[in-house]
């Protein structure tokens, strides 16, 4: 936990408290992303609650071609990570997804591809090295396709199988992977939405992905009642199920 950390997606509000989170427990970071002054700015805040040591850099989740260049550099300046945490994410527009392809496959590329293209160099990374963890924010949405937000829910879905794999394979090499499924948590990104069941504070959700990664959890529903109720929901029969207003 004292290793290097690099955060991908730090300006979000699930990463920041990680990220926070993390630094409490001694680790330094590298926290990228495209908005570079709000970067700056998180980085200042984590620096003067917990003084240690956190740098900033560019990222763009969107242009694959440059994941391997951004990790090699990135883990030059901190002479390596012990730890990646992936939250980069959109949830799109999905009424707009279901006519506009360039909607539905920027949705797809943020919360899938990317996500693929830079774990895919990590992996390299922590396999030669044989040491090392990553945590992904996947969503409780991959669980089960719904009406409502499908196009979503298929990339977290996608994501969620791709992590199972490549935990099967990192676990040969003592690389712990960690599936992080959150429902709604009050962040930017539902800001607006009416009525979300069991909407939680990205505060609890940072501390709760470190807890889980101290115990050495594959998989993470948070809060954790969302376990129960994606259990239930995917026990409902399709012939039901696809009648629901969900």
């Amino acid at each position: 936990m004292e290793g290097p950390v690099l955060v991908l997606g730090a300006t979000s509000g699930i990463a920041r408290e990680t990220a926070l989170a993390l630094a409490e427990k001694g680790a330094s970071l590298f926290l990228a992303g495209r908005d570079l002054d709000e970067l700056e700015r998180v980085a200042c805040d984590i620096k003067i609650r917990t003084n240690v040591r956190v740098e900033t850099g560019r990222f763009d989740a969107d242009d694959c071609s440059t994941h391997l260049a951004f990790f090699q550099d990135s883990s030059s300046v901190m002479g390596g990570f012990s730890g990646v945490v992936y939250a980069v994410g959109a949830l799109g527009d999905q009424i707009r997804s279901q006519t506009d392809w360039q909607e539905a496959h920027a949705v797809l590329h943020r919360n899938y591809v990317a996500a693929v293209s830079v774990l895919h160099v990590v992996a390299a990374a922590f396999e030669k090295a044989e040491s090392g963890w990553i945590v992904a924010i996947s969503s409780v949405a991959g669980d089960r396709g719904r009406m409502s937000n499908y196009v979503y829910g298929s990339a977290k879905g996608g994501l969620t199988v791709f992590l199972q794999g490549l935990r099967a394979r990192l676990q040969k090499s003592g690389v712990h992977v960690l599936t992080v499924k959150p429902g709604p948590v009050d962040t930017a990104m539902t800001f607006g939405m009416d009525k979300l069941p069991l909407l939680a504070q990205p505060k609890v959700i940072g501390r709760a992905i470190v807890r889980a990664l101290e115990n050495g959890k594959d998989v993470a529903y948070l809060p954790g009642p969302w376990r129960a109720v994606m259990f239930v929901l995917r026990s409902v029969p399709e012939s039901v199920f696809k009648k629901t207003k969900l």
